[in-house]
């Protein structure tokens, strides 16, 4: 059952996706119940332009349980321990088989628009968010700018000895 659930969840994110969301197994074709997911930092928020990593794993009575879901990069929020345990009510007591991963990780992007401070993992920024947002932002924004940056992309491979040879005419 469980496999058949994650694998349909699967498709489904393949088919539609979200703005801004990806996960998968990793790496694929390996253990469906491990997955890696990405979550961009959204905009107008101090975690705009950082990419988030998720460590979800499924338990073997999924959907009848939540999944394990763990922050692997380190981010300055209320909600989100240094540990990388993410608090949120659809990842405990409010799961429900209904839910998909698809709508937690959704969650877990609006958590990132919207703290929670009333439910608190950190005190730290919990505290500065409560009492002083302009620092608040600014230390969530300089942890996204140090932790979150996206991987850049390779640059092309420098040219050949021939090939420059080519383009300079032969000599």
């Amino acid at each position: 059952m469980a496999l058949r659930r994650i694998n349909k969840e699967m498709q489904e994110l393949q088919r539609n996706p979200i703005p801004g969301i990806t996960a998968a197994p990793v790496p694929p074709g390996t253990n469906p119940f491990e997955w890696v997911g990405n979550i961009s930092g959204p905009p107008d928020t101090p975690y705009a332009g950082g990419l988030f990593i998720v460590r979800i794993t499924f338990p073997q009575n999924y959907p009848f349980n939540p999944p394990t879901i763990k922050m692997q990069t380190r981010i300055y929020h209320p909600n989100i321990s240094d540990h990388g345990h993410i608090c949120v009510d659809t990842l405990s007591y409010a799961w429900s088989a209904a839910l998909s991963i698809s709508k937690v990780l959704l969650t877990i992007q609006q958590l990132l628009v919207t703290p929670n401070p009333d439910d608190p993992l950190t005190q730290g920024p919990t505290l500065a968010y409560r009492t002083n947002r302009q620092v608040f932002n600014q230390t969530a924004r300089q942890w996204t700018q140090l932790y979150a940056r996206p991987p850049q992309p390779s640059p092309p491979p420098a040219p050949t000895n021939q090939s420059s040879q080519e383009s300079s005419g032969g000599t």
